[in-house]
């Protein structure tokens, strides 16, 4: 898939990536919809979509199912070291859920990937302020290492326009059958995308 997308020039040679997640529903009507209408929600377990997003073309060099809630930090070793296997990446984009030493470290020195904008966790209120004692997580409470950050939106909208095209719902009851579905609409959403 991504040799295709370099032939159509649609990936440069190094990208600007962005690792992010979504839940996806188990049926059509959306627990929001139905905490909105005054009805009781269970917590109950969702199928997730963990990707690794080309910032240009919104194309999905990795992706990861899982099933939430669950911290989105535990897809992160997967997912980005599929995608830079299979593509070169320059900048790597990611929210305060992926804020951690080790994921700097493995980005920077073991896949190659020469910039991480992972922007360091706020502490909590009445707690004193502390300059984080690690290297990458120290530079990023330098604002001008976190130049480009706000790119990271690109991520939030390829998974809404994978939303208005395929739904937010799956069609498998099985939690296997749930994965392989989640799996098999990431590579729909790569052919779309190569398609147009």
């Amino acid at each position: 898939m991504v040799e295709i997308a370099r032939a159509l020039r649609l990936l440069p040679p190094a990208s600007s990536v962005a690792i992010d997640a979504t839940g996806l529903e188990t049926r059509h009507v959306s627990r929001y919809f139905q905490r909105r209408k005054g009805g009781r929600v269970a917590v109950v377990s969702f199928p997730k979509l963990t990707t690794v997003c080309d910032l240009k073309s919104h194309l999905w060099l990795a992706a990861e199912a899982s099933f939430g809630p669950s911290p989105d930090s535990v897809q992160f070793i997967p997912a980005v070291t599929e995608a830079a296997a299979s593509h070169p990446i320059r900048r790597l984009l990611g929210d305060k859920a992926y804020d951690a030493e080790p994921f700097h470290e493995l980005c920077r020195k073991h896949l190659g990937i020469r910039s991480t904008v992972i922007p360091a966790r706020n502490v909590p209120h009445g707690v004193r302020q502390r300059w984080p004692q690690t290297k990458y997580r120290r530079q990023m409470r330098r604002p001008h290492n976190r130049r480009g950050y706000g790119q990271r939106w690109q991520a939030e909208s390829a998974f809404s326009r994978h939303k208005r095209r395929l739904g937010s719902s799956l069609r498998a009851r099985g939690r296997v059958a749930q994965c392989w579905e989640v799996l098999l609409r990431v590579l729909t959403h790569d052919i779309m995308l190569l398609a147009a």
